[in-house]
């Protein structure tokens, strides 16, 4: 496991013990002087840090959000024992997860904005450099196959809040499959908050445009940076971006133990479903489809009775939290009540692709230490629950090694992933 998050101070979260202190605790790193955006602060810094043999002249090409997937990449590799100067991982597939455009914009804009009279050659050469490659091979993906060596697979899925949870599935089957017996997985993603101030007006062209809604005649809560995201709490009625990058590496069995690897779990199933909606912004809040995808992630393999814990995709919007609580009555039926439900979202802010894996290292984390994480800025939670959101800062006594945890998005994506601590098979 690695990551690259929004941080207390001017350094990003790194590491398991770092995200684990913030997340058992339901500590947010998401406001700072009344503005509630995660922001990633020191990535440069970290960058040089960890891998200072970098040419600087690579540096300069790089947007943030290249050096958020580089120094999750490392700090993951340093977790697994796998050194990729070494040569460790030149046979890994390298599986990227965007969300967004966020480097493209930012490579475009730069250029637009740079003024012809005070820019230094040097800078003009760096922006073309960052406008070419940002707009043909040089995204996060092809960066970190490079940085690894890797003669394996490369390439980026962007399905939205599910990318990475997708890519997780893609990558049990290749090595389920012998494809392959080793996978790096990254989720990584920025926005621009110049671009994401005014998301209040979304609300505004939703009730002037309309959108198809199903099941509730609410349009969805827009992103704000005035307050605080609250999921599952009575109060929600927003959610804060935030930046950031999280790193998984997936080996097969035989692999990890030739090597004498410790293991944090397993990735045992996961399924994707859609809401078969008729609009790319439409929100189906009945659960179906999310049940659905339940489903068919736990196959043959564990019973409903066996999850105890569902790490949720609630980032503050009422209509999600409806979703979720139909989709958990639709699975446990009168037991749902019993089933622990949390998230970690507003601990980093929304970040997008990065959300399935951040989901899946806490479960394990989760399950490892025996105790489950609250969800962060919930205090008061929304009747419209069918579980128990685990609300406060404090983590709640659990022994468990199974668990599903969810993602799920405007336009009717639903992934959900059954996972298994230790050594689970």
């Amino acid at each position: 496991m690695g990551f690259c998050l929004p941080g207390p101070g001017d350094e990003p979260v790194r590491d398991a013990r770092q995200v684990w202190a913030t997340a058992s605790t339901g500590t947010s790193h998401v406001e700072r002087d009344g503005f509630h955006h995660g922001t990633v602060r020191g990535a440069r810094e970290a960058f040089a840090e960890l891998l200072p043999e970098m040419p600087t002249r690579y540096l300069r090409s790089y947007a943030e959000v290249h050096l958020y997937g580089l120094i999750s990449l490392a700090e993951a590799c340093a977790d697994a024992g796998l050194d990729h100067r070494e040569g460790d991982l030149r046979g890994a597939d390298v599986l990227t997860a965007r969300a967004g455009v966020d480097s493209n914009y930012d490579s475009y804009r730069a250029w637009h904005d740079a003024d012809p009279a005070t820019i230094s050659p040097g800078d003009a050469k760096s922006l073309f450099v960052r406008l070419l490659v940002a707009g043909t091979s040089s995204d996060v993906g092809p960066v970190q196959a490079a940085l690894l060596g890797s003669t394996g697979a490369n390439y980026t899925v962007s399905c939205g809040c599910a990318s990475s949870s997708v890519l997780l599935g893609i990558a049990r089957m290749m090595i389920a499959a012998e494809q392959s017996d080793l996978v790096v997985v990254t989720g990584v993603d920025r926005f621009d908050t110049e671009r994401v101030l005014h998301g209040h007006r979304l609300r505004e062209v939703v009730e002037r445009d309309g959108v198809t809604v199903r099941h509730n005649s609410d349009p969805p809560a827009a992103p704000r940076h005035d307050r605080p995201m609250r999921p599952y709490d009575t109060a929600g009625d927003c959610m804060n971006y935030g930046d950031g990058s999280v790193t998984l590496v997936l080996e097969s069995r035989a692999h990890a133990e030739a090597r004498g690897a410790r293991s944090h779990g397993a990735v045992l199933g996961q399924a994707t479903t859609r809401g078969g909606l008729n609009s790319a912004v439409a929100i189906d809040t009945g659960g179906a489809g999310l049940a659905e995808a339940a489903r068919r992630a736990l196959g043959d393999h564990t019973s409903l009775a066996r999850i105890p814990y569902v790490n949720g995709g609630g980032e503050g919007d009422a209509l999600f939290t409806r979703i979720e609580s139909n989709a958990v009555r639709a699975l446990w039926g009168d037991k749902s009540t019993e089933v622990l439900v949390s998230s970690q979202e507003a601990c980093f802010g929304h970040s997008g692709a990065p959300l399935g894996n951040l989901g899946t290292a806490l479960t394990l984390m989760m399950m490892r230490e025996g105790r489950v994480c609250p969800t962060a800025n919930c205090r008061t939670p929304s009747p419209v629950c069918t579980f128990d959101p685990v609300p406060g800062q404090s983590a709640r006594a659990l022994r468990f090694d199974r668990a599903l945890s969810f993602n799920y998005q405007v336009g009717g994506v639903n992934s959900a992933l059954l996972l298994g601590g230790g050594d689970a098979c």
